[in-house]
């Protein structure tokens, strides 16, 4: 199983100012993780995308390709592209090209997102949620198999013979990841189609995602697909530390002001204390505490779902970068041992 990190550049309000803090600080400070999960041997760095004040990052393809410029040998990519309200044909286009930056160390990993705001932005309809992720992922996943392309939807135009270039690294396939919630239809289409699934836990439990990684895996078996070849991942929030009390200290007030305010926006129940300590202790969803502690839940997971990829989201909130990089750290001392 690989380690990694995924960030969506979280921003907060600087306390000094009354004002948000910069944006580029958060890029920067992106762009030093990044550097040194890559010096400490992590597999995975990836960049997501939102379209909010507290959220900078709205083209991870961008953020990507700079991610891929500063680094060597690890794998770099989105978490996720909501493809729902993009198009299929740059997407592919810009990870392609991402791809030859990085000389093939590109994943692309794509989902309907989390939040609505792209939806009105980009002009397209809420209603039509399912059936425009459908209809976009069976255009990505054709323009990473075929070139030329011959190609008709409802959501954009045609395609009758058309080349699209460039073309990956090696002209080899983008590995394409389906990021999921945890609903059994998401889990079913990841394993129809024969792709790679990651899913976000972020609260509950994980070991109660193993039937959806099963039907995922017996989905993907029954549509003729080598499961041995597919890869399941979970995307989840996590800090390390030298002490755990310390650190689950640490994390709660930035996990408290961002669920507080996502809760308070979506009208449901807010954070409370009782709840953090049932999800950052076992065998809740958060990964944070010691490195001892964090590397036994890791391994229990590993095992208990089969799993190839974990990604850990640090700076929740815009937690403070110093110890978003001790973190990191501190993930690269465990990730050879999770590898074997």
């Amino acid at each position: 199983m690989e380690l990694g990190v995924y960030t969506f550049g979280d921003n907060s309000v600087n306390p000094e100012t009354g004002r948000m803090y910069p944006p580029e600080r958060s890029v920067q400070n992106l762009l030093e993780r990044a550097k040194l999960a890559d010096e400490v041997g992590l597999g995975f760095f990836g960049v997501g995308e939102h379209h909010r004040p507290d959220f900078p990052i709205s083209s991870p393809s961008v953020m990507v390709a700079a991610v891929a410029a500063v680094t060597k040998n690890i794998r770099v990519g989105s978490s996720v592209t909501v493809l729902s309200t993009e198009d299929p044909v740059r997407v592919f286009q810009q990870f392609a090209e991402i791809s030859l930056i990085s000389l093939g160390r590109t994943d692309i990993t794509v989902g309907r997102g989390s939040f609505i705001e792209s939806y009105p932005l980009f002009g397209d309809s809420i209603g039509e949620y399912e059936e425009l992720f459908e209809e976009k992922l069976d255009l990505l996943l054709k323009l990473n198999k075929e070139n030329p392309i011959t190609w008709s939807g409802k959501f954009r135009n045609s395609l009758d013979n058309v080349g699209i270039w460039p073309r990956p690294y090696g002209e080899t396939e983008i590995p394409i990841w389906v990021g999921t919630g945890g609903t059994p239809a998401s889990s079913a289409r990841a394993g129809r189609l024969g792709q790679h699934a990651i899913y976000a836990i972020i609260g509950g439990f994980p070991m109660q995602f193993k039937p959806l990684v099963d039907l995922y895996r017996e989905t993907a078996a029954n549509h003729g697909h080598d499961v041995d070849k597919l890869k399941v991942g979970i995307a989840g929030f996590g800090l390390l530390g030298e002490d755990a009390k310390a650190t689950k200290e640490l994390f709660y007030p930035y996990w408290h002001q961002t669920m507080g305010q996502i809760s308070a926006e979506r009208g449901f129940a807010g954070p409370s204390p009782e709840s953090y300590r049932m999800q950052v202790n076992h065998p809740g969803a958060f990964l944070v505490g010691s490195v001892s502690e964090v590397k036994d839940r890791l391994l229990e997971l590993k095992e208990g779902l089969g799993l190839n990829r974990y990604i850990l989201q640090m700076d929740l909130g815009n937690l403070d970068h110093q110890a978003v990089m001790k973190s990191i750290e501190l993930l690269g001392e465990i990730a050879p041992e999770l590898a074997d």
